[in-house]
């Protein structure tokens, strides 16, 4: 990394020998609904020197796990009844005398935040204030299972990390760049001014973040490339990106629309919403379960949720389970197909995630299918996604940008 050592006095110590060594520790904070996960960034290297996680928050038997370079392993069972009680487990590990790596918390130079809804207030990443608070909890009405946890991981850290820069990175943010022909439904406009009724998107740091890398594989300006991101997992998403920004998506107002996922449906018939609520006899919360929780691979399949059990029933030649592949990869295939129109000319497809990174069957029978429609310069490209990294880097910029206006 190369800086202006004037512009961020401080920052910086000078060895005797002339080198200049940048010095700055960010840790990386993933919330969930019952989870907390973190990595520590050494910011000189970009790699994380100590990683860990609170798991089952709120219930029994919460777990505790850290790791730090050179250091013994810490796993046990604890008593964690919220999120800010795991924060200060967090705190205690990283400055634990025999397996931490901190002295104290003021070594830590900003904490970034991933947070999955920024909604369209929210373009980048930003140094954490009030009104940021306010916006993650006015959009937490859209991600209600998301934005209240990291919302209590940024209070936690507030008071545990006095005076250590908090940053907020949104999964929508990436998004932000989408034509309003992109992002918007056919529904009436005043829904869109009275509940922000549009696509958003998700993934947006993985997106982001292997466009990126691809542009590092190809040699090449991102400014220059047209690019179909693929990040297919238990949840899936792809994106048309034009020059390094995200023109179009295929989750949109919540992460349940597009790609056929884990466990969840992707796109539907709207009417299929209303028959099932009246032939069924379901309310509200049923028919989110169904869509969210038992449709995708697992409903098609009748199996499971993951990939590996789908390949393996495949090749015993179970139905279902040739079904529920061969589904997942159309729908690939045909969001591939729309991007390729979009972006008139596609450089790459790059597929991560834990589907598109570890299967191999399903890389081959896209590239197979869009043979004949990409260019013979097309290129596919498997790059293992870093969000976190992503995240260490925006919060390693924005308390840079803090320090030169001080």
């Amino acid at each position: 990394m190369v800086f202006d050592l004037e512009s961020f006095g401080g920052v910086f110590e000078k060895r005797p020998d002339l080198k200049v060594i940048f010095v700055m520790l960010i840790l990386v904070i993933n919330c969930g609904s019952s989870s907390i996960k973190y990595e520590l960034f050494d910011m000189a290297k970009e790699k994380p020197v100590a990683r860990g996680s609170v798991t089952r928050i709120g219930e029994m038997g919460s777990s505790l796990v850290f790791e730090a370079e050179n250091k013994d392993r810490i796993d046990r069972k604890v008593v964690c009844p919220g999120h800010h009680r795991a924060v200060e487990f967090m705190r205690d590990v990283l400055m634990d005398p025999d397996a931490g790596i901190l002295k104290d918390v003021s070594e830590v130079s900003g904490v970034g935040h991933r947070v999955v809804h920024g909604g369209e207030e929210f373009t980048s990443s930003i140094l954490v204030d009030g009104e940021v608070i306010d916006g993650i909890r006015r959009f937490s009405e859209l991600a209600p299972l998301h934005n209240p946890p990291a919302l209590e991981g940024i209070r936690g850290c507030e008071q545990i990390f006095k005076n250590v820069p908090q940053v907020a990175v949104f999964d929508t943010a990436f998004h932000q760049t989408m034509p309003r022909k992109a992002f918007f439904y056919g529904l009436p406009y005043e829904l869109y001014e009275k509940y922000g009724l549009r696509k958003y998107g998700f993934h947006g740091t993985s997106h982001r973040y292997v466009a990126g890398k691809a542009a590092e594989i190809l040699g090449r300006s991102l400014s220059e490339l047209n690019l179909i991101t693929a990040h297919l997992g238990n949840g899936c998403s792809m994106a048309a990106v034009r020059g390094g920004k995200s023109v179009d998506t295929s989750m949109g107002f919540t992460p349940l629309e597009g790609l056929v996922m884990g466990t969840r449906c992707g796109d539907i018939d709207p009417a299929v919403v209303a028959y099932l609520m009246s032939k069924e006899m379901l309310g509200d919360g049923e028919l989110s379960e169904i869509l969210n929780k038992r449709s995708g691979l697992l409903g098609l399949s009748g199996i499971s949720n993951d990939m590996r059990d789908i390949l393996d029933a495949r090749r015993r030649g179970e139905q279902r389970a040739v079904l529920a592949f061969d589904v997942f990869v159309h729908r690939v295939v045909k969001y591939a197909g729309a991007y390729s129109a979009v972006l008139k000319n596609v450089d790459a497809i790059v597929f991560t995630g834990g589907i598109g990174e570890n299967v191999p069957e399903v890389r081959d029978s896209v590239e197979e299918s869009l043979a004949g429609l990409l260019g013979k310069e097309a290129r596919f490209l498997t790059v293992q996604t870093d969000e976190e990294l992503l995240i260490a880097r925006d919060t390693c910029k924005v308390v840079l940008e803090k320090q030169k206006t001080k």
